[in-house]
């Protein structure tokens, strides 16, 4: 499995950086985001390092969105975001291929996007 020592989520997955686990699974790794859009805002990370979509093997893939998923439903609010970003000219801060699960519990534009 592809890892990289330099990588803050690889170091996370590693348990050398701290972090609040929700869900671990052989190919994938999910936890609370340490800056939350809104309560829930949690990061399903591969195991696999990729810093972008197309270069991640499809088994790993299909691992994660089962368990955004499972978090976007035990967040328990109708509406969230599932947002995923490739390259930095699309906003992706993290070389490390990653889906953002952001609850949006009201209305307003103070919680969530």
């Amino acid at each position: 499995m592809a890892t990289s020592a330099a990588c803050i989520f690889c170091k996370i997955i590693k348990g050398d950086i701290p972090s609040f686990k929700l869900i671990e699974t052989s190919l994938s790794y999910a936890f609370l985001d340490i800056q939350p859009l809104s309560k829930g805002h949690t990061l399903v990370i591969p195991k696999f390092h990729a810093e972008k979509l197309h270069e991640m093997p499809d088994e790993s893939l299909a691992d994660i969105l089962p368990i955004a998923k499972k978090i976007a439903t035990a967040v328990g609010v109708p509406d969230y975001n599932v947002l995923q970003n490739n390259g930095k000219l699309a906003h992706q801060e993290v070389g490390h291929v990653h889906f953002h699960v952001i609850p949006k519990p009201e209305a307003s534009d103070s919680q969530g996007l």
